[in-house]
């Protein structure tokens, strides 16, 4: 997918994802897709139909990403975020998968719910997603007048100097078989991806369900044509044929003079689906009157999930205002929101962005905050629930 200009690739690449996304708003609404509520109903009920579904997507995931890289037809080895960096940053992704765990159950759900319930009509979400928004902008972004971060100041001092220097980067395949990386991302993506999908699949009650089937199959593949598409729009620039980050990393070099330069490079990297950072780039799009410069990939997938959930609710007549049904429901968001802004951004990624766009490269750090969320979600589900029964004693 080679294209003569930056501005053409550009938009092939982001309305691509917009596309891609709004399939996977449309289904996710559909079929109930819905990571908090495969924990919940793991925890409370013993029904681990959302559940293998969940892995199910992650299987696909797995195994896409191993046969595509194996194919050349995908780069993650330097992608936006930088899942299998050499760099295994662990207190981050556990305190950050806590944290996540923890909002996304008080939240009622994760970053993609919350698009998908907005998309539904639940006005509560618009909440959810204005303060993680926030949360996320300013995580990422210096405060006014100032060169400090929520991060740098809350999280930087006492999680980065836990930070262990691999001498490999830190997916399994590299990790594990040493020099021979292709062969092992091979192998372990194989291997893995092969028992992930015979444990979704184990279970009669799964593979009766049209449902939860549709679902972990259409969130794995949207992820896998997410890192398919960023990872193969180039420019042609008189002969040279660039990706769309190396070309803006050179700009003054081919671009012409009318040109309108991004942002930053970096978001323009090989990517796919994640939900906690791209709020805050929304907010800041926002705020700057919809400056177009500062237009991503992430913003797009943001706006077609929540439009492809909005289009099945009216089609299905499903569509339903909902609010705030006391102070403590107002609350129980709020918190929960705030934890889902700090810890989807210091984990680099939510139940979708590291469990299942992080887990499909093999990452251990994606792996290590998957395990997280879903430990401070259950947690969180036994808490919710003793005091309940204190309360009714």
């Amino acid at each position: 997918m080679t294209y003569p200009d930056f501005a053409s690739a550009q938009s092939f690449l982001l309305w691509s994802t917009f596309a891609i996304a709004l399939v996977m708003g449309a289904v996710v609404n559909k079929t109930n897709f819905c990571t908090m509520g495969a924990v919940s109903d793991w925890v409370n009920m013993g029904d681990t139909g959302r559940l293998r579904a969940w892995i199910l997507a992650i299987a696909i995931g797995v195994l896409g990403v191993t046969a595509l890289e194996a194919a050349g037809l995908v780069n993650v080895g330097s992608t936006f975020p930088p899942y299998r960096q050499n760099s295994l940053v662990w207190l981050e992704n556990v305190v950050g998968g806590v944290l996540f765990g923890i909002g996304m159950t008080l939240a009622s759900g994760c970053g993609n719910k919350t698009l998908v319930r907005i998309g539904g009509g639940n006005l509560k979400s618009v909440m959810v997603l204005g303060v993680i928004g926030l949360i996320a902008y300013f995580m990422v972004n210096p405060f006014p007048g100032s060169d400090k971060t929520l991060y740098s100041t809350l999280f930087y001092p006492w999680t980065h100097p836990a930070a262990v220097a691999l001498p490999t980067n830190q997916d399994l395949g590299a990790m594990l078989f040493g020099d021979s990386v292709a062969t092992g991302r091979m192998v372990a993506g194989g291997v893995i991806g092969a028992l992930l999908l015979a444990w979704a699949f184990k279970s009669a009650d799964f593979r009766g369900s049209f449902d939860n089937i549709l679902g972990g199959l259409v969130v794995g593949l949207a992820v896998l044509a997410a890192w398919y598409v960023t990872s193969n729009v180039k420019v042609n620039a008189g002969g040279d044929i660039l990706s769309l980050q190396a070309y803006v990393q050179d700009w003054d070099l081919y671009a012409p003079a009318e040109a309108v330069r991004p942002a930053a490079a970096g978001p323009l990297a090989s990517q796919s689906f994640t939900f906690i950072n791209p709020m805050g780039q929304s907010l800041g799009y926002a705020a700057s009157g919809f400056n177009h410069t500062l237009l991503t990939v992430g913003i797009m997938a943001l706006a077609g999930v929540l439009a492809g959930s909005l289009l099945w609710s009216l089609i299905s007549r499903s569509f339903r205002i909902e609010w705030f049904a006391s102070f403590r429901d107002f609350a129980n968001h709020l918190v929960g929101a705030i934890l889902m802004g700090f810890g989807g951004v210091l984990a680099m990624g939510c139940t979708i962005g590291q469990g299942v766009t992080g887990f499909s490269t093999l990452a251990l750090g994606s792996i290590l905050t998957f395990v997280a969320i879903v430990l401070g979600s259950a947690a969180t589900m036994k808490v919710q629930y003793a005091m309940m029964m204190r309360a009714e004693g």
